[in-house]
């Protein structure tokens, strides 16, 4: 009798085991899946870009109207944004943090009364010779900035942006240990290692 009720006690505890393992491969399996990223599908847009014709006043700013508001959560996320445009040589793109200097607020149309020398970036701005740049998203208000360069009559050009996800760092660190815990605890309860040892030495 008592040979039978401790069988059905092993038993029970095999069934519980499954939902810690199940837990446990859950976090395993995102945190896989974060160190693979996900992909967003890229966007192309048409920007418009104020002609730089005359080098003694300088080349006027355009910038977006709204602000992109990177919630606070976001801290536990790692997104990049990859920016590209198809005329470095004429022209370059970047990120401000918002609210924009004072003064240099858009217009109806998104042109301002401020050059480049009037802004700090984040990313991207004049020096982005290469005509891309990587933005991390972190918390706080940002917009985007784009002005042609001395001498360009460029007036829109073609902006691609692609967008990968990943957790960050820490979550994945806590999510992997949780995962490895919780995988390891529902081994032990399922198959106990001291009673499988104890079966081993006595057979």
């Amino acid at each position: 009798m008592a040979s039978y009720r401790r069988s059905d006690i092993m038993n029970m505890v095999r069934i519980l085991s499954t939902l810690p393992f199940a837990v446990g491969s859950v976090c395993v399996i995102l945190v896989l899946g974060s160190l693979l990223g996900i992909g967003l599908e890229e966007s192309r847009t048409n920007v418009p870009i104020v002609p730089c014709t005359d080098d003694s006043v300088g080349c006027l700013v355009g910038m977006t109207s709204d602000d992109m508001s990177v919630p606070t959560a976001f801290m536990l996320l790692d997104i990049r944004l990859t920016v590209e445009w198809d005329e470095p040589d004429r022209s370059w793109i970047g990120v401000i943090e918002s609210p924009p200097p004072e003064g240099c607020d858009p217009d109806s149309n998104g042109l301002t009364s401020c050059t480049s020398d009037d802004f700090v970036f984040v990313e991207g701005g004049p020096s982005s010779e290469d005509g891309t740049f990587e933005f991390t998203l972190k918390p706080g208000d940002y917009r985007f900035v784009t002005a042609g360069k001395d001498g360009s009559t460029l007036d829109e050009q073609i902006v691609t942006i692609e967008t990968e996800a990943h957790l960050s760092s820490f979550v994945e660190i806590v999510l992997g240990g949780i995962g490895i815990i919780l995988l390891a605890g529902a081994g032990e309860m399922a198959f106990p290692i001291k009673s499988l040892w104890k079966k081993f030495r006595d057979s």
